[in-house]
């Protein structure tokens, strides 16, 4: 947290409303489609976390074991912090058509086209909501004067979705994500941990908005689309997630072979998989970004898995170059772009697809996780 004033220098009550009412136009400036404060009191939350974390459902994300509670202890996180702005930044790109749910599926179910996820086609959101944050935070010095402060985005043990909604950003969903009525849930979060005393957001049971009454536990009701969707039925009941059969687990922090019975199920979803938020009714009201850094980049329109496959890893740094998508190595892309080639092989049979798998295998690979997932692909049509 960054050094902060003495208490003779404190903001008052009276400038820390002020500067709350401010808050969203500010945060609007900067492409942020909401904002809100929450408390760091996060005590009823520990008991979930940790039952989640006993369950190994965390998989190989070592690092939130290691952490533990701290996840849900913001002040222990960062010294010095009393309360939380929660932010949502909208990612669908500005040239999103109305029936992008539609397309998404039409891509799903053609074996030879490379699916990535929505979210990653663009620039990497950490960089640009974390850049953006620290904007939000100099503005808000601006006005207050120098205080402690550190912001975060999906990099730090934040428990993001439970400050969310205590920030009524929106609710938690059945698939885990945090989920808004006018926005679905196509957005990213971020936060900045202060030592202001601002005003909390309230959180209000029975108000209403254009869809309806809002109930302050959720509008999910009896629909359980996201769990009938999941490929890998990683939603294992609602609002729990075992991440070792996650698609998005799998392919981005899951390092080393895949388990071979989730392959098939992985079809040509090469980096995340946006299933469970294409099957949400409430994502037909998912916003288009204000932000151009999530417009898809050109290798990312429409690549199909063998142009894909071509790549060196020269051309994969470059091409990657600012995207969240180069944090998995060219090793790990080749990895799970032999799944999807194993997939489209056993669907279709086309022989640009067996001949491309076996000429790198013919070439020799130093991994050995790589040549083993090759050889499965292969095999898939033997």
């Amino acid at each position: 947290m960054s050094t902060c004033p003495s208490d003779l220098q404190r903001p008052d009550a009276t400038l820390l409303a002020r500067v709350s009412q401010q808050l969203r136009g500010w945060a609007g400036a900067l492409g942020f489609s909401q904002i809100g404060v929450a408390d760091v009191d996060l005590a009823s939350a520990e008991p979930g976390l940790l039952a989640w974390l006993q369950a190994g459902f965390h998989g190989q994300m070592h690092y939130m074991a290691a952490h533990g509670l701290r996840r849900a202890r913001p002040a222990e996180l960062v010294p010095g912090t009393v309360r939380v702005l929660s932010v949502r930044a909208d990612y669908l790109p500005r040239d999103t058509p109305e029936d992008w749910r539609d397309r998404e599926r039409t891509r799903l179910s053609r074996p030879d086209e490379a699916v990535v996820s929505v979210y990653a086609r663009g620039r990497d959101y950490h960089k640009v909501v974390r850049h953006r944050l620290q904007q939000l935070s100099d503005r808000i010095a601006a006005e207050i004067g120098p205080h402690g402060h550190r912001v975060f985005c999906d990099s730090a043990p934040v428990l993001e979705v439970e400050l969310a909604r205590r920030a009524a950003i929106g609710w938690r969903g059945k698939h885990t994500l945090l989920l808004d009525r006018g926005h679905g849930s196509m957005f990213f979060l971020g936060e900045i941990y202060v030592d202001l005393a601002l005003p909390v957001t309230p959180v209000l049971a029975g108000k209403a908005d254009e869809h309806g009454p809002v109930d302050v536990q959720g509008s999910c009701g009896s629909c359980t689309a996201c769990l009938s969707a999941c490929p890998t039925q990683a939603i294992v009941a609602p609002y729990r997630l075992d991440a070792r059969r996650c698609i998005s687990y799998l392919t981005i922090e899951h390092d080393g072979p895949i388990p071979t019975e989730l392959r098939s199920s992985m079809g040509n979803r090469i980096y995340g998989c946006d299933d469970c938020q294409l099957a949400c009714p409430w994502n037909k009201y998912a916003q288009v970004s204000a932000l151009p850094d999530f417009d898809v980049r050109a290798p990312f329109v429409a690549p199909t898995l063998l142009a894909l496959w071509d790549w060196d890893e020269a051309t994969f740094l470059h091409r990657t170059e600012g995207s969240a998508i180069r944090r998995i190595g060219h090793t790990r892309w080749r990895r799970n772009l032999a799944i999807a080639l194993g997939n489209a092989w056993r669907e279709t049979g086309d022989a640009a697809i067996a001949a491309a798998l076996q000429s790198a295998i013919d070439a020799g690979l130093d991994d050995a996780v790589l040549a083993e997932h090759l050889a499965w692909a292969l095999a898939q049509r033997a």
